[in-house]
């Protein structure tokens, strides 16, 4: 039942999604973040009337009670009438110009290499037989973009509590950070039977399965260790969820490949599983422990997910538009492998070429020059051109989730971060 003092509609039972979600009750430039990702997914979508429309907001990341599921579709079908507010915001538009990874990290930099040193120690030192496995690992170069979002959020935040310079318990949260993604490539480097990623050869080419499991289990469990360490239980339910969510992700891809049914509902949440909702943990963890508010916490959290998100549409765009030898992997091996991205489900959507599309996908490429045939009827079908505008929006909605940081070298790097992860579609 809506409660007395809500006008907009957006107050509802969650059913089994665990009790209720009033996002009326939130401030007001946070139903603003709202109503503008309504119109970012409701814009990529086009028309959907097929699809079940029933709107599901849930606020991720809350403390009290951590949600376990996030609908960006379904958050984009409910109080579209009303969009004029958006007009409160102003238009964030992203830059084009092309931003290099060492300006981003200027701000943390001996931060990162303190980081990447312990990382490489806390493998090596207790157990020498993976050191060999932890230089691979842990060696220098690298983007390590977690991590350094993490300490770009921690340094940003701290002017609003009167800190003067990150704690301990910020550096411990973005090595928790690196060893959790890196035990998740490890191991799905193990399931995937990969030897390489990014044209570099992996943990279980170089040394084998057995000790690319044991890496990715020592991880883990050293990153449990150290979260348990840091004995703030908002932080330990944010990250314990991440890891939840790692594991719905890959077991909702294997679940659906060359499924043609799949919703971009589906795949906005398995991206927030696999990709986002750890980016989006680690932004709020940061927020945490320089003693934010409960409104700068929430706004890193936005700032994470929608950066996240759209790091992992950018992704599944190279898929289709980079060479093979800058993958380090076959172009449109996702699709062959019947992992149906957004570019896909998009294509799927135009009426000239989404039928011809469909019957190819079901023959799950098994006829010489079907998955060639596929990778043009994407492009032609304007499956490549919508998934950047997905991304691009998604960019938009991160970088006004910014808007409640003070001017600082550290802000100014995380919005360079929007710029960098859009830079790589062109």
């Amino acid at each position: 039942m809506r409660s007395a003092e809500c006008q907009t509609g957006l107050c509802r039972p969650q059913g089994r999604r665990r009790g209720w979600s009033s996002l009326c009750s939130r401030p007001k430039h946070h139903q603003l973040q709202h109503l503008q990702q309504q119109r970012i997914t409701a814009q990529a979508l086009g028309s959907r009337d097929s699809e079940d429309d029933t709107p599901r907001p849930v606020q991720r990341g809350s403390t009290a009670v951590p949600l376990r599921v996030f609908s960006p579709l379904a958050e984009a079908t409910s109080a579209l009438s009303d969009l004029a507010s958006l007009s409160m915001l102003g238009n964030v538009d992203v830059p084009n110009s092309a931003v290099s990874i060492s300006d981003v990290m200027a701000p943390v930099k001996t931060d990162m290499e303190q980081m990447r040193q312990n990382l490489r120690n806390v493998v090596g030192r207790r157990h020498p037989l993976l050191m060999t496995a932890a230089d691979q690992i842990f060696s220098a170069g690298g983007k390590r973009l977690r991590p350094l979002i993490t300490l770009l959020v921690a340094r940003a935040t701290l002017p609003l509590s009167g800190q003067s310079d990150m704690n301990e318990k910020h550096r411990r949260l973005a090595e928790i950070v690196e060893m959790l993604h890196t035990a998740s490539l490890v191991h799905d480097d193990v399931l995937d039977d990969c030897d390489l990623r990014r044209g570099k050869a992996t943990v279980n080419s170089l040394f084998g399965t057995r000790v690319a499991v044991l890496v990715g289990d020592f991880l883990f469990a050293q990153s449990s260790w150290y979260l348990a360490q840091l004995e703030n239980l908002e932080v330990i339910k944010l990250i314990s969820q991440v890891i939840a969510d790692f594991a719905d992700g890959e077991i909702s891809q294997a679940a659906n490949l060359f499924d043609t049914q799949i919703t971009l509902e589906k795949y906005l949440d398995k991206s927030h599983f696999k990709t986002a909702s750890l980016i989006a943990a680690a932004c709020r963890c940061a927020a945490v422990f320089s003693d934010c508010t409960d409104e700068v916490k929430d706004a890193m959290y936005e700032y994470g997910k929608h950066l996240g998100l759209a790091f992992q549409v950018v992704d599944d765009i190279l898929d289709f538009t980079q060479s093979s030898e800058a993958l380090g992997k076959p172009q449109g091996q996702d699709l062959a492998s019947g992992n149906l991205t957004a570019p896909v489900l998009f294509a799927l959507q135009d009426p000239a070429v989404g039928p011809r599309l469909l019957q190819l996908i079901k023959g799950r490429f098994k006829e010489e020059g079907t998955l060639q045939q596929a990778l043009a009827l994407i492009h032609e079908g304007g499956g490549i051109a919508r998934s950047r505008q997905l991304a691009r929006e998604e960019g938009r909605t991160a970088l006004a989730a910014l808007s409640c940081l003070p001017d600082t070298p550290s802000k100014r790097s995380l919005e360079r971060m929007v710029d960098y992860v859009l830079d790589r579609l062109y």
